[in-house]
């Protein structure tokens, strides 16, 4: 049982390495097979995944990770955003004449460290996994050199993370050197029978650990790097990054907050609320105000990590499955929305404005109709997925006393139906003709399509049976 919570990761890493050797001794040109092999290797750890389904609680690597149900369902939400990313980069590199094989290796690696994170349960696994999966996404961030903003978006992604990692490792000294532990459940244990002289360390540390995760995660005040490297990061990379890399920040602050500093929930909890409702205001404020789509769905990444905050702060019977179903919604939904977004560049570049968009779903009313679907999943009408995720969410903070800071996300909810109808609108009601139609791709249509599906019938499922079980 040592390694059985690694195996996801280890199939994962495996296979990138494998991939990177292939790359090495490939002939110059098409890298579909890498393709091909990065989906192939992504369906095999599904599967690994699948067959750890039926073990409520392992534990392995000197109790430094641990595989139980959400960390099921964080590595298949991780898992469905990476098989999407592949499907989307397939044409998307060909076009924009950065077709590298190299590419899909880092996807698989930030993956890896990514599900490394979700079955943490040592603060050294969280830095480690933190580390891994962030230094792939610096140079996906980068990878349409010499496209200046490109180039820019990396930098910033980096400096920014950099500091990030500097605020998390300093968090996890300060409670080591207050408990002389790194184990998590140890910590929980500590902070019910606490030593009066070590707890200011360990406040100052959990403090750290807040401000690194909130930089991953987005949230105000540390969201300020996330429209810039959205807007300059290959498409595919920043649906990725949207979907995939938030999930993984928000099973570190699970795992870290709910878990290790759980008994300490009075303390952390007014910070966490008070960011949580700042990044609400300001992630669906500011959205109102952009007219470039990857932007507005920057903005709209930074507003949903406020929901997923307010999240933390239910009682974790009623929280910790609500974050599970409302990071696979967020995730179906936003990887369509970018899905469609791809499907949008052609050879001669992006054109992410809302005039592209323009009368386009009076050509094409498939993909308008996908639209609309994410457009409507994350603003949260009923019967798609994000309706019951948000219902939820709102329900956990509800009934732990947060009624204040549900009033929020119900003000932000219906803000934010201004600006992710602004897309729906110029679909279909925009005037004149579109200037450029979405690419007949098959891939990208799959993946509108799985998604279109996905979000459709996570929301019936949710209507006819009152629930999953997660």
């Amino acid at each position: 049982m040592l390694w059985w919570p690694l195996l996801p990761t280890l199939i994962l890493t495996a296979g990138a390495l494998g991939l990177l050797l292939v790359e090495a001794f490939r002939r110059p040109g098409s890298a579909s097979g890498m393709a091909w092999g990065a989906l192939g290797i992504t369906a095999l750890t599904l599967g690994a995944v699948g067959a750890l389904v039926g073990h409520q609680e392992i534990e392995g690597l000197y109790r430094m990770v641990r595989w139980d149900p959400p960390a099921f369902w964080l590595s298949l939400t991780i898992l469905i955003g990476t098989g999407l990313a592949i499907l989307l980069s397939r044409h998307y590199l060909a076009d924009q004449g950065m077709e590298r094989g190299e590419y899909y290796v880092f996807l698989l690696l930030a993956a890896a460290g990514m599900l490394l994170m979700a079955v943490a349960a040592d603060l050294l696994i969280v830095f480690l996994a933190l580390e891994w999966l962030s230094f792939p996404l610096y140079v996906l961030a980068g990878f349409a050199r010499p496209r200046l903003e490109s180039e820019e978006a990396a930098l910033k992604y980096f400096l920014l993370g950099a500091f990030a990692s500097a605020f998390l490792v300093f968090g996890i000294a300060l409670i080591f050197a207050g408990t002389g532990l790194t184990n998590l459940s140890d910590l929980a244990a500590w902070l019910k029978h606490p030593d009066p002289g070590a707890q200011p360390l360990v406040w100052m540390g959990g403090a750290l650990l807040l401000v690194a995760l909130g930089f991953k995660v987005a949230a105000v005040p540390f969201h300020l790097w996330t429209p810039d490297v959205y807007e300059g990061a290959p498409t595919p990379v920043t649906g990725f990054m949207a979907a995939a890399t938030k999930t993984a920040a928000v099973a570190a602050l699970i795992r870290v907050f709910l878990v290790g500093l759980g008994p300490a929930v009075a303390l952390w909890s007014g910070p966490v609320a008070l960011m949580a409702a700042g990044t609400m205001l300001v992630g669906n404020g500011v959205a109102l105000m952009q007219s470039n789509f990857k932007r507005l769905m920057a903005y709209s990444s930074i507003a949903h990590a406020g929901y997923l905050l307010m999240g933390l702060l239910g009682d974790p019977a009623l929280a910790v499955p609500g974050l599970m179903f409302y990071l696979l919604a967020y995730t179906l939904a936003t990887m369509g929305a970018f899905a469609v977004a791809v499907g949008m560049v052609g050879p001669e570049g992006e054109d992410q404005s809302f005039r592209a968009y323009t009368g386009v779903a009076r050509r094409a009313p498939g993909i308008g109709t996908a639209m609309a679907l994410f457009m409507l999943s994350l603003i949260g009408v009923p019967p798609t997925a994000g309706f019951f995720a948000k219902l939820l969410l709102f329900a956990a903070a509800w009934q732990a006393g947060w009624i204040a800071l549900v009033m929020v996300g119900i003000l932000t909810t219906v803000i934010s139906a201004y600006f992710y109808l602004r897309v729906v609108v110029a679909m279909w009601m925009g005037p004149g003709e579109p200037a450029r139609l979405p690419k007949s791709d098959l891939w990208v249509r799959l993946s509108v399509a799985l998604t279109g599906v996905g979000t459709l019938l996570l929301g019936v499922l949710w209507l006819m049976f009152g629930g999953l079980s997660l």
